[in-house]
C-alpha cells in the first residue's frame, strides 16, 4: 500500500467514526495532533483525536456523513491533504446541552504527514469549530 492509499484509508476510517481501534494500524504510536481549534486545543496524539471523533459521531451519530470534495499527495514533502464537508445534526446524548436536533454543514481539512514506514506520523486539522458548535445549537 502507498502511503497515499495508507493516509485515504485512516481519513476514512477516522471519519467513520472507529475511533483509535479502528485507525491504529494506519498511524504511528504516539504520533502527534496539532489544531487551532477551539474543542481540540487539549488534544495532541492522532490516539486522541481519533476517540475525540468517535465521541462526537455518537453525538450527532443519526445521518453523520462527509462529502471529500478534493485529496491530494505530495510526494516531496511525504504529505496527504484531503478537504471535506462533515454533514451531521445532534441527536445523540452528550454534547454540551441536550440534542437541539440542529444540523452542521462544517468544512475541514486534514493535513497527513507520512512517516517512513508509510504510516500517519503527524496530523494537522483545520476547522472552524465555533462556526459548527453555533449551527450545532452549542453556542
Amino acid at each position: 500500500m502507498t502511503p497515499f492509499e495508507t493516509a485515504r484509508k485512516f481519513f476514512d476510517a477516522c471519519e467513520s467514526p472507529l475511533g483509535w481501534e479502528g485507525c491504529k494500524d494506519f498511524v504511528k504510536p504516539g504520533a502527534p495532533f496539532t489544531a487551532q481549534s477551539e474543542p481540540l486545543v487539549e488534544i495532541d496524539t492522532v490516539e486522541a483525536y481519533c476517540e475525540w471523533m468517535k465521541g462526537f459521531g455518537t453525538v450527532t451519530a443519526a445521518g453523520a456523513s462527509y462529502d471529500l470534495h478534493t485529496e491530494s499527495f505530495d510526494q516531496e514533502s511525504n504529505t496527504a491533504v484531503f478537504f471535506a464537508t462533515y454533514h451531521a445534526t445532534h441527536v445523540g446524548d452528550g454534547g454540551p446541552v441536550p440534542p437541539t436536533n440542529q444540523s452542521t454543514d462544517s468544512h475541514y481539512v486534514y493535513i497527513l504527514k507520512m512517516g517512513d514506514d508509510g504510516r500517519v506520523a503527524e496530523m494537522t486539522k483545520v476547522w472552524n469549530a465555533p462556526w459548527a458548535m453555533r449551527e450545532l445549537g452549542w453556542m
